[in-house]
């Protein structure tokens, strides 16, 4: 299952740049569904020139931090456009950038990453796959057993 964030203010379009977007919306995407999993809203970016006001973050000019914050454990935030140090910033924090039209429909592109996950083809989708599988295989693959005894107090560990 691949975690994908896109920057929309009407949670049906990819209508905003990722810097300056008012609204985030993610869906948790696997083969054959997608499910919402969170929004975010934000005050409106000011333009350069206007009187920048106090970020959430403290910093007065930096508005893409609580973005960035919002998308972390993301695999990827669809845009119409992402500037240069967002999306240095996107890739430092493992989250694929992707530069789409704008107004695109949100419902067609998880039907295209959805296609991609169940017969592959798309590159960045193919390695976040292998990746979520891998992240997935390691947490189902403890090294050590719990056990659980006749009564709730009492438990014994066995080692692998």
């Amino acid at each position: 299952m691949l975690r994908i964030a896109f920057a929309t203010s009407d949670r049906k379009t990819v209508n905003h740049h990722f810097g300056g977007t008012e609204g985030l919306v993610i869906f948790d995407v696997s083969p054959g569904e997608a499910s919402l999993l969170d929004f975010a809203a934000f005050p409106p970016a000011e333009k350069e020139g206007e009187v920048v006001r106090e970020g959430v973050t403290g910093s007065i000019q930096d508005k893409v931090l609580v973005k960035l914050d919002f998308v972390k454990g993301c695999h990827a935030v669809y845009a119409y456009s992402i500037g240069s140090s967002s999306t240095r910033r996107l890739m430092q924090l493992g989250v694929q950038p992707v530069i789409i039209k704008e107004g695109t429909e949100i419902l067609q592109i998880l039907n295209e990453i959805s296609h991609a996950l169940a017969h592959g083809g798309v590159a960045w989708i193919d390695k976040a796959k292998a990746k979520a599988e891998q992240e997935e295989r390691s947490i189902l693959t403890p090294t050590e057993n719990a056990t659980v005894a006749s009564t709730p107090s009492e438990f014994s560990l066995e080692t692998a």
